[in-house]
């Protein structure tokens, strides 16, 4: 590896992020900003777009998430606040258990991804800051009853589901944990990277753990399940682990068998994370638009029912379930019908599912940029104002409800870019897994997927071009 892609190795940043309380510091940054925004949820006034509740949770949070994983990793993990709690809560309580293995896996964490997109629109979290405050208390204490019962990091990889967007997300970040010397690791007889680093003296007192998430980084491939903790940074007494440089999306098409995780083309659980971040991307990017307001009326008035639960459940089902099944099971019977392979259509659909990853990315980031953009000064006026309800007078000033964002129409073509460079990203990952599973006649294989890729990406265009709700917006956005 060339030691120059190093981040670790770089002035100012990589003395920080080596530092032994790098983590512990992100951690309390993000600590103290999720407190202000309970503090402000539960107290503030209830008008979403002046309450700190919604405004950073639903505007900032979600944009800044998006940014940091294309620019850098999956940062806002190696920040979380939860974990700082719960490891606050393992100093008067250590787990004894471990999580049982038939829970263990992506399935449960899939439950929960599906069940937050949709408790979002049916309740209009970004329009409820008390209810967005209670969701953040409901997920500091989901996280210390379930990593103060089971060992490790088990909220985080079974069961979180902002976790399980970030590592599905990550897939697409420039960079990668990864050892700098193959040689310097067979010669290791500790493990320290993933045992923990412990007392010579006192073998049972751990004094830096290790991984959590069971990635021993000489078996570890790309991102899936790191949380960028740099625990394993910390532990290794060689200092043999590098924070790298890389291409983007390239292990979506790998192969190989990978520490804590095994062979993605046998992981269903992840084809189908995979397949709900690209098909959720759209769900929630549809759920805003003017037309689907029709739709609903629509619905009910087929229906003859006044049941909003019920409408959006038809919609979820039919974007969720319904449309990913015709999609890919489409795309898989034509690639087996073209190939003739002895491969079946479920296992052909999860081979290639991760190469939707790349277009679902960029939807999700044209959604959430739109947001961010039009929305990101709001965060002054808004904590201007939460100064005065909190502390009774303006220590900050007096609000600047003007600030707002980019005009509406001015992030139009940034959208678009998102939305084609990520087709393009799907196409090129797709034409790699063909390649590596039907070497003698890839162009056949990828023919299906080529138009999946782009009957979505057109259908994500559409969306966005329509108006779109400016939720937890500024009052001039």
């Amino acid at each position: 590896m060339n030691t120059r892609t190093d981040v670790l190795r770089w002035p100012v940043v990589g003395p920080f992020l080596r530092w032994k309380h790098s983590r512990t510091s992100l951690q309390a940054v993000l600590l103290i900003a999720a407190a202000i925004l309970v503090l402000h949820g539960l107290l503030g006034p209830d008008l979403a777009p002046a309450n700190l509740a919604t405004v950073l949770t639903w505007v900032h949070y979600r944009g800044l998430l998006i940014v940091a994983l294309l620019a850098a990793g999956n940062f806002f993990c190696a920040g979380c606040p939860f974990v700082l709690a719960r490891d606050g809560a393992r100093r008067l309580h250590s787990p004894m258990l471990h999580w049982p293995k038939r829970l263990r896996g992506k399935w449960l964490a899939l439950v929960l991804f599906v069940a937050v997109l949709f408790c979002y629109e049916l309740f209009d979290l970004w329009a409820l800051p008390r209810a967005t405050a209670y969701l953040v208390l409901a997920y500091f204490a989901a996280a210390l009853v379930i990593d103060t019962i089971f060992k490790g990091a088990t909220f985080c990889k079974h069961l979180c589901p902002i976790g399980q967007f970030n590592f599905i997300a990550s897939t697409m970040s420039p960079l990668e944990l990864e050892i700098r010397e193959r040689a310097t690791c067979q010669a290791c007889t500790t493990s320290d990277c993933i045992a923990g680093r412990r007392l010579p003296q006192s073998p049972q007192v751990v004094i830096q753990r290790g991984c959590e998430l069971g990635l021993f980084l000489p078996g570890k491939v790309g991102n899936l399940d790191c949380t960028f903790c740099l625990d394993c940074v910390h532990a290794c007494p060689h200092d043999n682990i590098a924070l790298a440089a890389r291409t983007p999306a390239l292990e979506l098409a790998d192969a190989r068998r990978r520490s804590g995780i095994g062979r993605l083309t046998a992981r269903p659980d992840l084809a189908l994370l995979a397949v709900l971040f690209v098909f959720g991307a759209l769900m929630n990017a549809f759920a805003m638009i003017g037309p689907v307001h029709r739709l609903e009326e629509w619905l009910a008035a087929a229906l003859a029912t006044r049941s909003e639960a019920l409408i959006l459940g038809l919609m979820f089902t039919t974007g969720l379930v319904l449309a990913p099944a015709l999609c890919l099971g489409a795309a898989a019977a034509g690639t087996r019908a073209l190939t003739d392979t002895r491969f079946g259509i479920p296992r052909i659909a999860v081979r290639y599912a991760y190469g939707l990853v790349p277009l679902g990315f960029g939807v999700w980031l044209a959604h959430y940029g739109f947001h961010f953009l039009t929305g990101a000064l709001t965060v002054v006026p808004v904590t201007q104002s939460a100064t005065i309800d909190l502390f009774g007078w303006a220590a900050l000033g007096e609000p600047l409800w003007r600030w707002a964002g980019m005009r509406p129409g001015s992030v139009f073509p940034i959208q678009l870019g998102c939305v084609l460079l990520g087709a393009a990203g799907s196409l090129g990952v797709t034409h790699l897994i063909s390649i590596r599973d039907y070497y003698d006649r890839p162009g056949r294989a990828s023919i299906a997927w080529i138009m999946v890729i782009v009957a979505l990406a057109a259908a994500a265009i559409w969306v966005l071009f329509q108006p779109m709700e400016m939720r937890g917006m500024g009052f001039n956005a």
